[in-house]
């Protein structure tokens, strides 16, 4: 078996560039003795993704660490972030593309070469050999993907694995794009039901609010129930695991509870685990009346790594009042409705289902902030005395890094693609 070799033990030091831009006197190179790391920040290139990796506010914060940030021009325009706002807090713009990735020592996005799969692959050809890439990589996904990017020699970091400690909790990239989506679905869900969401006295007489169900209480679906409070609709969960009971009602949601209890319901991480068709069939049934009682359903049970398990049915959807609608969170890994068609909004049976995908990249200029602000942690945190630093015996460091050497190197995924476990490092 081969193994992941460190040099300390346990320790990588990636060499670092102290590249200059333009030219630099004897002066200048006596001042900058201190090594630097230098961040780079190219444009999402993925179709109709508006968000940007870093914002201006953490330039100065990546500077204090010893790490100096150039971005592609136009990077954080969607956004709301233009090039000037980024050159006053001291990054340098870069005319393009390849310029960033030939200049940058770490290579920071939102969507890499994994999670965008339709334009991502031309990333390939400008990765190089030594340098760092962090960002979503989606590396349950696709084996060829991932061993695409292990081949070009980067040492790939996936913020989705981030582990869910409170350590690593402003670390969380996932729970943060999460939050945005649980928010905008049941904005699209407001916009779209023919029914207003409070509770109104008229002079016509007394509106009754809308009734909101959310299906997975995770990070999304708990700022579903949040955000569908303040819009004044009535919002009642339910989630397999029996932890969620107590998040749900502290955010003055009604917890659905079913006579029917889940087996190692989530694991060590936090997520659900998948369950046996009997589990579904059986929860299904059950849910039958709560879906059909319900004006606006929320679904957003998500099993790491697989399909997303199949919660409403045809014939559930067409016990649903006219007018009703479902936003599916889930739609990229298949939709928790049967129904659902990932990317598009589709009506059967009178009933609206939205599946649309990225929606945290249709709330931007937010989304890029917290984005940012969840990476600069995560920065700062590896890089000391002007070098990106690795112990491998750090958990948070152990599990988001995917590739390194030319190899794939996380542990998770090699099991998930039934890969030889690596020796550890001197064995």
């Amino acid at each position: 078996m081969r193994h992941l070799s460190t040099s300390p033990p346990d320790l990588l030091l990636f060499p670092v560039r102290n590249l200059a831009f333009g030219l630099v006197s004897q002066t200048d190179i006596a001042e900058e003795d201190k090594p630097c790391v230098i961040v780079g920040v190219p444009k999402e290139s993925y179709p109709g993704e508006r968000r940007v990796a870093l914002v201006p506010v953490v330039i100065p914060m990546l500077a204090k660490a010893g790490m100096e940030v150039v971005i592609e021009t136009g990077a954080g325009e969607q956004a709301g972030y233009p090039d000037a706002t980024y050159t006053e807090k001291g990054a340098k713009i870069l005319p393009d593309r390849a310029a960033v990735f030939g200049t940058a020592d770490v290579v920071v996005q939102v969507l890499c070469y994994g999670s965008n799969d339709i334009t991502g692959k031309a990333d390939l050809p400008l990765m190089r050999r030594g340098q760092a890439l962090i960002g979503f990589l989606r590396p349950l996904g696709s084996f060829e993907v991932v061993q695409q990017i292990a081949q070009a020699g980067v040492t790939a970091y996936a913020v989705e694995f981030m582990p869910r400690t409170t350590r690593a909790q402003s670390m969380d990239a996932l729970s943060s794009m999460a939050t945005c989506c649980g928010y905008k679905a049941v904005l699209l869900a407001a916009e779209t039901s023919p029914r207003i969401f409070p509770m109104m006295t008229t002079a016509a007489g007394t509106i009754t609010p809308a009734r909101v169900f959310v299906i997975g209480a995770g990070v999304a679906g708990l700022q579903a129930i949040s955000t569908a409070r303040r819009l004044g609709a009535v919002a009642s969960a339910y989630d397999m695991r029996p932890a969620a009971k107590e998040q749900v009602q502290s955010l003055g949601g009604r917890f659905v509870e079913l006579p029917i209890e889940a087996k190692d319901a989530q694991d060590a991480r936090g997520y659900g685990t998948a369950q046996d068709e009997s589990f579904y069939a059986r929860q299904r049934e059950l849910l039958t009346r709560v879906v059909a009682e319900s004006d606006v359903v929320i679904t957003a049970a998500v099993i790491p790594g697989k399909k997303s398990p199949v919660l409403i049915t045809a014939e559930m959807v067409k016990g649903m009042a006219p007018g009703s609608v479902i936003v599916d969170l889930a739609a990229e890994r298949g939709g928790n409705c049967e129904l659902t068609k990932t990317g598009k909004t589709v009506q059967e049976h009178g009933v609206t289902i939205i599946g649309a995908i990225n929606l945290a990249s249709s709330v931007p200029y937010h989304a890029s902030q917290m984005y940012a602000r969840n990476i600069t942690t995560y920065l700062t945190y590896m890089v000391k005395d002007g070098k990106l630093q690795q112990n491998l015996q750090d958990e948070i460091i152990r599990e988001t890094m995917i590739t390194h050497g030319g190899e794939i190197v996380n542990a998770r995924v090699r099991e998930f693609f039934k890969l030889p476990a690596l020796a550890p490092a001197g064995g």
